[in-house]
């Protein structure tokens, strides 16, 4: 006998997860089908492992560099068995919160299994039919293998896989130069591995502003990680003497590769065109209100395409939700988003970066950068690779986005979120009391490097 849902959700990630939510909240019916494991890439391969794997690595750096704070420096043994038994312990206990057990408690029905539409208002798991009045897709995405020759007979990692990882690699190979590969290669290059990445682009992170790709790139330098630009991989084989990689028309050797050059979303397997939604390899198609050609199915998350970071699919997700069930119109689209990648020093971006603004305002746009060494906190912790960048209209002074390379810097990006989000002028956030000393006096500094370009000397007042 099948069932009526007022929600039914395809994918129990972080969209999924948050649409639950708030349809339980809402004293929906609701239930979720999930075809591997509840949580999704953030939970068991994203998120969670990464942030531990960096913190292990970052304890091996502060070890071997002790010196620098009048500490006498230990080289770290480094039990990669170990470390990722930690990484493993973490992904448990965050696990524990969101079992299908837990989910059920909770009023949510849960159907483990592969999801199939038989038509648009019915879903198949297995010999169980699901009909709900609103179906929401979630369902992802997966790691993109690039087209090099010889690949498919080489063993490589991706970032699902490097987590069963327990042996240290000798020379880890990156193919890939945005956020995932250059928080792995950092990680790996403190934990103790010769790290080489092939970055296809000129510089790193490419999707952020050049002066927060210059300084990661310096940074990286400094550690000994051996970046190669644009250096795509054109050819791979494996042999006795290790994994060979031809990019950018040099071959580098190494023990074990990684690829970590995007992803693309889950689309297939769906039966999609049973329920007349539309769909590429570039994910499925939605309005901006998140609506998929057929109205009462939504998408949100990794598998529409565009940005694809935890925090805006589960924004995404609890729109879409209240848009089905509550009939509203409500955008689940942005022109931007905020983000950070969590090298040391961290990548945190909102709004529009320099280039993206001269694309969007022309020559009406200017910007100014405060270095993290004049920030007295930055000194004290030995932190000051980095920088708070504004990015404003030279017009009326608008802000347009910020861009902050530094320790912490993800909790330093909400003061500007707030201020692009409800208008706030940078005069106030110069004119805000700062605590002294903190790294937030960066971004009173930095408003106040604007409004002294902006309005005149007056602004210019030496003080801690």
């Amino acid at each position: 006998m099948s069932e009526m849902y007022d929600l039914l959700v395809i994918g129990g990630g972080s969209a999924g997860l948050s649409a639950l939510g708030y349809g339980v909240r809402a004293r929906k019916r609701v239930a979720v089908v999930e075809k591997h494991r509840v949580g999704g890439d953030c939970t068991w391969s994203g998120c969670v492992p990464s942030k531990t794997l960096l913190k292990a690595a970052k304890v091996a750096h502060h070890m071997r560099t002790a010196a620098l704070y009048g500490v006498t420096p230990v080289e770290p043994q480094v039990d990669l068995k170990a470390v990722m038994a930690h990484v493993h312990h973490i992904i448990a206990e965050t696990y524990e919160e969101e079992t299908p057990d837990v989910l059920r408690s909770s009023g949510i029905d849960v159907f483990l299994g592969e999801a199939r539409f038989l038509d648009p208002h019915t879903i198949a798991v297995g010999d169980t039919r699901l009909q709900a009045h609103n179906i929401l897709l979630s369902t992802g995405a997966h790691p993109f293998v690039p087209p090099v020759e010889g690949l498919d007979s080489v063993d490589y990692l991706t970032y699902e896989t490097v987590w069963h990882l327990d042996v240290l690699p000798r020379h880890l190979l990156v193919i890939g130069g945005g956020p995932i590969g250059s928080e792995l290669a950092q990680a790996f290059r403190r934990l103790g591995s010769e790290v080489t990445m092939l970055a296809s682009r000129d510089r790193l992170l490419p999707r952020d502003d050049p002066a927060a790709s210059g300084v990661i790139g310096k940074v990286f330098a400094a550690e000994g990680i051996d970046v190669r630009y644009k250096a795509r991989a054109k050819r791979a084989w494996q042999d006795k003497a290790g994994i060979h990689v031809v990019a950018g028309g040099q071959e580098v050797v190494g023990d074990t590769l990684l690829l970590v050059t995007g992803r693309r979303p889950n689309v297939q397997g769906l039966d999609l065109e049973k329920a007349g939604v539309a769909y590429s390899a570039r994910g499925i198609q939605v309005d901006d209100t998140l609506r998929t050609t057929v109205p009462h199915i939504y998408a949100a998350g990794d598998c529409i395409g565009g940005f694809q970071f935890t925090h805006y699919a589960g924004w995404q997700a609890r729109t879409a939700a209240r848009n089905g069930l509550f009939g509203d119109s409500a955008k689940g689209l942005r022109e931007w988003v905020v983000w950070t990648t969590f090298t040391d020093p961290e990548v945190a971006a909102a709004g529009f970066t320099e280039p993206q603004a001269r694309e969007k305002f022309g020559d009406d746009v200017a910007s100014v950068e405060w270095p993290m060494e004049k920030v007295d906190r930055a000194r004290t912790e030995n932190d000051t690779s980095g920088l708070v960048k504004v990015v404003y209209r030279k017009s009326d002074g608008a802000l347009l986005g910020a861009t902050i390379v530094s320790e912490r810097a993800g909790d330093l990006i909400p003061e500007w979120i707030y201020a692009l989000e409800y208008g706030l002028k940078v005069e106030d956030i110069a004119g805000a009391i700062h605590v002294y000393p903190s790294f937030s006096r960066a971004n009173v500094k930095a408003a106040r490097a604007v409004l002294k370009a902006t309005i005149g000397p007056r602004y210019d007042v030496p003080e801690k």
